[in-house]
């Protein structure tokens, strides 16, 4: 008689049903898992027979033969504990062979029998809920599991505790969805004096979801700004909350199953590594990008990363979406992030400031930001440059608008594009929109499009740029609630994206 339980394998934010099947037969006494298990799996036989122990439940002196199905694909990670456990006690016939069937279960045992949080609840959840199964886990676990809504869900905390819920003897409550966390942003526009035209492009940027580099002098507030920026984001959306802790649940990163409406605000070290921000390394994790899905990619001293993982960027930026391709796993992760990039002007910093001189001027900024290729350069809808403050300005109060009143005028033009995008699940902010949708939604008016061709013909813009500029004159006039493009809202948008040293 050979049992069978369910559990699941991860590839990337999909969780792939694995059959978890026990035969116990004669033979010399031995307790092996066929299937491609790693090192983690491996092991779970020894955590299983201590669980075992400490429960009073001894093994039968036959050979238990554990098969992970279907068996060429890679198994990893602790998880599978708990499934092997049922598994076995099933074809012990501790519990119902039936109730181990209809389950998909995850949890990482130890030796005394209780039960460890694991990460991926949240996708584990998903696709029990698409097989019409229970969701068996560890009780730490089961509150961010619950709020997928469409699957029982039943949080143990030992393996005794599902030994009983299985036999009837003392059945486990329905596990209840975390707490919805908030957190609002400390930061306040308003703390920075002067840079009301950098204020005014992270608007922007953050109304649309548009990529931006500010360019200046270190010192300029350019950090300041950034950190800023969650202040004026709009909670995540149902869905889009969904989606983000489905990659937060696999590294991690719920807190006590609680679902963040937070939008994500990531921040990497220019010394990060290609896996660390693309995704890859051991099992291919996902990287910062996908960690910053649906939120802020902020990346300070821009120039410093190596080429190599600025190049990788193209793609994603592009498709929203990313293919971690490596020998033994081919993992797609979504990551569809707003790109705000800082830079110096130069290596020393002080290239475009009057009161320092700089030896190597012109070539110094030209070497220093041609790190950054024409291509990804390309790629940024808004680029600024960040004039250093005076001295004098610090002590004036606080001017622009606060974080608040600004937040209101982004949510209201994010309103008008989930109205004008209903129905289209793949465009979400007019940074999306392409082709047909594109020609639909941005054509301006007559003395906007002559502006717009006169200044690409003048400038060489790319067709890229032509759009993006179509992109970004479109958020503008949403935000300033018009339906139509006029000539303004273009003009606006070739200021972002023409400078005198920052060009197109």
């Amino acid at each position: 008689m050979v049992a069978r339980a369910h559990t699941v394998a991860f590839q990337g934010v999909e969780a792939r049903t694995v059959e978890v099947q026990c035969a116990v037969s004669p033979g010399l006494p031995a307790f092996s898992i066929v299937g491609l298990p790693d090192k983690a799996v491996s092991e779970a036989r020894d955590r299983v027979r201590s669980a075992l122990s400490a429960m009073a439940i001894a093994l039968p002196s036959k050979r238990i033969t554990i098969n992970l199905s279907p068996a060429d694909l890679p198994k990893e990670g602790s998880h599978f504990d708990l499934p092997i456990a049922v598994a076995l006690l099933s074809a012990l016939e501790i519990i119902p062979a039936d109730a181990a069937e209809g389950t998909i279960a995850l949890g990482e045992l130890s030796l005394d029998g209780s039960l460890v949080p694991v990460v991926g609840a949240l996708p584990a959840a998903m696709t029990a809920a698409s097989e019409d199964r229970m969701l068996l886990c560890p009780k730490a676990s089961s509150a961010e599991a619950a709020w997928v809504g469409a699957t029982q869900v039943i949080g143990a905390g030992s393996l005794g505790d599902v030994v009983r819920h299985f036999s009837g003897q003392c059945p486990l409550p329905a596990a209840q969805p975390g707490e919805v966390n908030l957190t609002p942003s400390v930061r306040d526009l308003r703390d920075v004096k002067g840079q009301e035209r950098a204020k005014r492009a992270l608007e922007i940027a953050a109304a649309g979801r548009h990529h931006l580099i500010m360019i200046g002098t270190p010192g300029s507030g350019k950090s300041m700004l950034a950190a800023r920026l969650p202040g004026i984001l709009p909670p995540l959306t149902a869905v889009e909350a969904l989606e983000t802790s489905m990659i937060q649940s696999l590294c991690g990163l719920l807190d006590e199953g609680g679902i963040n409406r937070t939008r994500p605000f990531r921040e990497p070290h220019h010394t990060a590594s290609m896996a660390a921000i693309v995704g890859g390394g051991k099992g291919a994790k996902p990287g910062e990008i996908s960690l910053a899905h649906n939120g802020v990619l902020f990346m300070d001293e821009f120039p410093e990363f190596p080429r190599t993982v600025l190049e990788t960027l193209r793609q994603p930026i592009e498709s929203g979406e990313v293919m971690v391709a490596r020998a033994n796993a081919h993992v797609k992760y979504p990551c569809r992030f707003m790109l705000v990039a800082a830079a110096n002007p130069c290596k020393c910093g002080y290239l475009t400031d009057p009161s320092r001189a700089c030896s190597r001027a012109p070539g110094c900024g030209e070497d220093y930001l041609n790190r950054i290729s024409g291509p990804l350069m390309d790629r940024f809808d808004l680029r600024i440059e960040v004039p250093p403050v005076g001295f004098t300005d610090l002590d004036l109060p606080p001017s622009g608008d606060s974080s608040a009143t600004v937040a209101a005028r982004v949510e209201n033009a994010r309103a008008l594009q989930a109205e004008r995008f209903r129905g289209m699940p793949n465009l979400r902010q007019n940074s999306d929109a392409e082709g047909k949708v594109l020609e639909q939604i941005a054509t301006p008016d007559a003395e906007g499009k002559a502006v717009l061709l006169k200044a690409a013909d003048q400038f060489g813009l790319s067709a890229r740029a032509f759009h993006r500029i179509l992109r970004v004159a479109r958020t503008i006039a949403d935000l300033d609630g018009s339906a139509d493009i006029r000539r303004p809202h273009v003009a606006e948008a070739l200021s972002f994206r023409i400078s005198a040293r920052v060009m197109a």
